[in-house]
């Protein structure tokens, strides 16, 4: 158990950390909102902050928070936030004793609140988590112990255009593994056309795209310049090489390179379930494979996707009705109308085979989900950004042909291995 000064410490390092963060981004410092008060979780207010600003008090999710707070016997006060924005406040707020009663945010984060003893366990509050899909629930998992329940999840996987596959020959039906892949680029470029477009900008965006490559190769985080991941690295150096994907992907966002495929003249686009509403605007016929392992099979993908969590209260009697919320808003019917909304697949297998009877395009969708993992899982935790940010300035390195991927990875070894002693 984390005594009170420790967490004292821990909150104001992570407040340091993010807050130091905030010098280079553009992060907003406007007052935190105290949640209201109600004791021993009988009636009262209670207060949940989420991710989602681009919901307002009409909207389906604001209903279903504002219902399950009534089921509960209580009334919600819901604020919407930026990402980046909602993590200061939730160490800000912690530290000051204002927590929500309710915290939605990205998983990579709940290891940096974990840590500093901003969130109960889902054994705090009695939370069953039996049936939620267990690689999905690993991205909440911090010292075997769990920190929340995912709301759902996206992941990433490859878009194709049909109708510059059928001018090379190429059945996407065959791409099983890197080498069929590739011989499949090496088609579209004889056309005259690309073969593919990614992000591999030099941000946690850029890690994101680059890890079902890294972890479909077999490496793994904790030692970046293995055979396998240098491997993973020379594939993407070697598609440039062969004008197989533009030198644009440097730059790219994941907007932007869905941008370059939405032109019509080029074959892949590596990007997530959040495009499937452009993908029907592109005016083109589209599909979609999962990533493939460079020896076959689906590549494990990282999964994206936020948790329900419950900060820490003083007052214990809270967790009663909490527990209630959050079971409200995970059950079957209601993360179908979440997740759907969210265009993320659902935590859980019989809401994915829900997913799928009502939108088969969904189908790749679960499939890769299913192989997907969590950046902080392994146990990793709060080390994951401290080896992330070496390994995208690996890639930069390489992809601009700075560095070969052997020495931009080494580099990047060693410049992790001393950050997370």
């Amino acid at each position: 158990m984390t005594t009170s000064l420790t967490r004292h410490r821990a909150l104001g390092c992570a407040v340091l950390t993010v807050s130091l963060a905030c010098l280079t981004t553009a992060c907003s410092h406007a007052d935190s909102t105290s949640p209201a008060t109600g004791s021993s979780g009988s009636g009262g207010t209670y207060a949940v902050w989420d991710p989602y600003p681009q919901f307002d008090d009409s909207s389906d999710w604001v209903k279903l928070l504002t219902k399950c707070g009534t089921d509960a016997g209580v009334a919600v006060k819901r604020t919407g936030y930026d990402t980046t924005d909602l993590t200061n406040k939730a160490l800000l707020a912690a530290q000051q004793g204002t927590s929500p009663d309710l915290l939605i945010v990205d998983n990579p984060v709940i290891s940096t609140l974990a840590e500093a003893g901003v969130l109960t366990t889902t054994g705090d509050i009695k939370l069953d988590t039996s049936g939620i899909e267990p690689n999905l629930l690993a991205a909440g998992q911090l010292d075997g112990k769990t920190y929340g329940v995912p709301i759902g999840a996206n992941t990433l996987a490859l878009y194709y255009n049909k109708k510059v596959l059928s001018a090379a020959k190429v059945d996407p039906a065959t791409i099983k593994d890197w080498t069929s892949l590739t011989a499949a680029l090496a088609k579209v470029k004889a056309t005259g056309k690309k073969g593919i477009t990614f992000s591999a900008i030099g941000t946690e965006e850029g890690s994101f795209q680059f890890l079902p490559w890294f972890w479909g190769s077999g490496a793994d985080l904790t030692q970046l310049d293995s055979a396998q991941g240098v491997a993973a690295l020379t594939l993407w150096t070697d598609w440039l090489k062969q004008g197989y994907a533009p030198n644009s992907v440097i730059n790219n966002t994941q907007t932007t390179s869905w941008q370059e495929f939405a032109t019509g003249h080029v074959a892949f686009s590596e990007n997530g379930t959040w495009q499937l509403a452009n993908a029907g605007k592109t005016g083109f016929d589209w599909g979609i494979i999962p990533i493939p392992s460079q020896a076959g099979g689906v590549a494990p993908a990282p999964t994206g996707g936020e948790f329900v969590t419950a900060p820490v209260q003083k007052d214990t009697g809270r967790y009663a009705a909490t527990e209630k919320i959050i079971g409200c808003l995970t059950n079957a019917d209601n993360a179908l109308t979440t997740d759907t909304t969210l265009s993320y697949v659902a935590a859980t297998e019989a809401v994915q085979q829900r997913q799928v009877a009502g939108n088969p395009d969904l189908k790749v969708w679960v499939e890769a989900v299913k192989a997907a993992k969590g950046r902080t899982s392994d146990d990793l935790g709060t080390k994951y950004p401290r080896i992330s940010e070496p390994m995208w300035t690996a890639f930069q390195s390489a992809l601009s042909g700075g560095k070969s991927p052997k020495d931009a990875l080494t580099a990047a070894q060693s410049t992790a291995a001393a950050a997370i002693k």
